[in-house]
């Protein structure tokens, strides 16, 4: 074991050397559900991470996140340089409205060019003739720009490149995908990169590990089995600085390890939906929702309310902050007005934004189910976890750490937003990113970049 760390170090060390100011690599790690308090939790065992941070930065306080703060809204963003309110991606999918009972669904079985409305950063590296690979990136099914993809989608494999799903069976990799759990297909997920880098040398890798985030769901953040994780997503991060080695690209390539969103812990559940078919603005039968003139679409932290019916839009509107301002487990209700501070889109701009926003205390978490009496339901099995949250939330905090011959070593960044990471890592590539709002983080590049 020592052997292999003193490796691994050592290629992270190598990492900081200055690299030609052509031909530069960028690798892009996101760990779902990794909150920047891991970083300096002792509990928390990330040799390989906190060696980048060492030789590269590290944010202090995280990275903020975008609203809703799950996983493909912040991955766009990630990939973009623009929060929602440009990119358009509210869910993990689409949304889809249904007519015939009125009611609203989340669709993830949605295409690149369904759910984004800008260039994703793969995109705009193609138009310069830079070649790329993405392994279970969400919102990159049916991409024309990605060489090697590997999409966060169901049925992943029937949507991946077929010369890679080629290899990765040939090799042997994909034998357990479909049956395995989570820790499989993280396996999978970097076995697969692992095989880009060493064959193909793309100038531009983003690789999402998802492993974390389900146990977080299940466990709870700052648990056993959370630590388990991270340490298993640190041990998959030291294999893919390997393959980089291995590729004979570390004097080139820079690392980005970040992550989508934190994480909170959660005690009890809020039910919207429940009370809203109480107050006869739902309907149920046999446990499911069949119309409906307010819905609550649940996002963990935040539930996002549809007003079905324009001819009754606004009293149902009234009665859905009458019932919720103020209730246990719940902030505030938002409207259209506040959302551009949240850099979410209006219903106006959007055709898929909610017409309100319930915003959840810290320790609750929103569910979708219509069914029961009451609002607020006590979790008994002990806490779970849950993200969501506005991100405004210091728990929503990601973490964000960066190395290799771009970054300089020593400089003490605060923190960042997450749109800064696409025109940064779009500046190491030597590719502009004029559709960002982020900025560049300049302050943290090695000279010539």
């Amino acid at each position: 074991m020592s052997k292999v760390l003193t490796l691994v170090f050592g290629v992270i060390v190598s990492l900081s050397s200055v690299a030609s100011a052509a031909e530069q690599n960028v690798v892009v790690i996101t760990i779902d559900g990794l909150p920047s308090s891991y970083f300096s939790d002792p509990h928390a065992s990330l040799p390989v991470i906190r060696g980048l941070a060492k030789s590269g930065v590290a944010a202090v306080e995280g990275m903020h996140v975008s609203n809703p703060s799950v996983t493909w809204p912040n991955h766009t963003t990630l990939m973009t340089g623009v929060h929602p309110e440009k990119h358009g991606v509210l869910f993990n999918g689409g949304l889809e409205r249904l007519s015939d009972t009125k009611t609203v669904r989340v669709n993830p079985k949605k295409t690149q060019q369904e759910l984004v409305k800008v260039p994703l950063l793969f995109d705009v590296i193609k138009e310069a003739g830079l070649t790329s690979a993405a392994i279970n990136w969400p919102c990159t099914r049916g991409s024309t720009s990605i060489d090697d993809n590997f999409p966060d989608v169901p049925d992943n494999v029937l949507h991946s490149s077929p010369r890679l799903v080629e290899e990765l069976t040939q090799s042997g990799v994909l034998r357990h995908f479909e049956d395995g759990g989570s820790i499989v297909r993280d396996e999978v997920w970097t076995d697969a990169a692992c095989h880009v880098i060493r064959q193909r040398k793309p100038r531009l890798l983003a690789l999402h590990l998802l492993n974390l985030d389900t146990t977080h769901h299940r466990f709870g953040p700052n648990s056993d089995p959370g630590y388990t994780a991270a340490a298993l997503c640190d041990a998959m991060v030291g294999r893919i600085v390997k393959a980089i080695d291995d590729a004979g690209l570390r004097d080139r390539t820079t690392i980005f390890l970040v992550a989508d969103h934190g994480f909170a812990a959660i005690e009890k559940t809020l039910k919207p939906n429940a009370v809203l078919r109480r107050e006869g603005l739902i309907t149920v039968e046999k446990g499911t929702i069949t119309s409906a003139r307010a819905v609550v679409v649940p996002e963990g932290g935040t539930g996002l309310v549809y007003l079905t019916n324009p001819e009754t839009a606004t009293q149902d509107a009234e009665a859905v902050r009458r019932l919720f301002q103020g209730a246990e487990g719940i902030v505030t209700v938002l409207g259209p007005d506040d959302f551009a501070r949240y850099r979410m889109p209006t219903p106006a701009t959007h055709k898929d934004m909610a017409d309100l926003i319930l915003v959840a205390k810290d320790g609750y978490t929103v569910s979708g189910v219509a069914t029961g009496d009451e609002f607020v339901s006590s979790k008994k099995a002990g806490p779970t976890g849950s993200h969501g949250f506005v991100s405004t939330e210091p728990k929503m905090n990601a973490i964000f750490v960066a190395s290799g011959p771009s970054i300089k070593t020593g400089v003490k960044l605060e923190s960042l937003d997450n749109s800064d990471v696409a025109p940064t890592v779009a500046r190491i590539l030597g590719v502009p990113l004029k559709q960002a709002t982020g900025r560049i983080l300049s302050e943290i590049l090695a000279e010539g970049n």
